[in-house]
């Protein structure tokens, strides 16, 4: 059930990454994980392959979360997809691969997911990032009675999926609030601000909706932390402790 808030139409536990700290960052698997704990949103991360196909995935290298190396942007789709991205997490995901954005997108959709897409451009290509991933999302989700909302860092991705579908809502994320918020969300036409746990307040979140928009707060793995910024008036939570945060918390 999505929580009837002002400025916050959406799910207000959301699992870091899919599956948290439960399942291999940014896969398959971890959508599914989450959806058999009962939870109701997701957040992963989209960046292009060499090719310009949009996948699921955080770092800026292979070498991490996959038996591969070398920088994402320099490898074609149909080779990113052989590596295994479960194996190093545990043997029981060996030979789960990295998604494409438009197999997370299906499954999301089947198995009632709503999600929260991270544009994680590889340095350089920002603009185009937020393009295409705004581009296919806005086709994927075509129809859909809740649709996603794309959030970055980077604002001139946020701006490219501004122009490339206006339709789609938008979240700035930032670490440190800066001074010119208010001035980027209006330009970015931003429907809410996704800001580091640590960095707000109950002045700071009421600052933000008062401009009518939501407000969420990552990554929030403790309990009482947790607890504390939903009575501190905090619209959403993502976190990566899903058996300790879980889908009902908030209840």
């Amino acid at each position: 059930m999505l929580i009837d808030r002002p400025y916050w139409p959406y799910p207000r536990i959301i699992c870091h990454r899919g599956g948290g700290l439960l399942a291999p960052e940014n896969t398959l698997a971890a959508l599914r994980y989450a959806r058999n704990l009962g939870f109701e949103g997701v957040e992963f991360d989209v960046k292009l392959s060499a090719d310009e196909v949009p996948v699921l995935f955080h770092d800026e290298t292979l070498d991490r979360t996959t038996d591969g190396s070398g920088p994402v942007a320099e490898v074609p789709f149909d080779v990113i997809t052989r590596f295994d991205a479960g194996s190093w997490f545990a043997n029981e995901f060996a030979g789960e691969p990295v998604p494409a954005f438009a197999a997370a997108s299906a499954l999301c959709k089947e198995a009632g997911l709503w999600a929260n897409i991270e544009i994680k451009p590889c340095p350089g290509r920002e603009r185009e990032t937020g393009r295409i991933v705004a581009r296919m999302a806005k086709l994927l989700w075509s129809g859909a009675p809740v649709l996603p909302l794309l959030s970055s860092f980077s604002t001139d991705a946020l701006a490219a999926a501004l122009a490339q579908a206006p339709e789609l809502p938008r979240a700035l994320l930032c670490t440190d609030v800066p001074g010119d918020w208010q001035q980027t969300l209006d330009r970015l036409q931003c429907a809410a601000m996704h800001v580091a746990f640590d960095r707000l307040d109950r002045e700071l979140v009421a600052a933000i909706q008062a401009t009518r928009r939501g407000v969420l707060a990552y990554t929030v793995n403790d309990s009482i932390d947790a607890t504390e910024l939903l009575e501190m008036g905090v619209d959403a939570l993502v976190t990566d402790q899903l058996d300790v945060i879980g889908p009902r918390f908030a209840s």
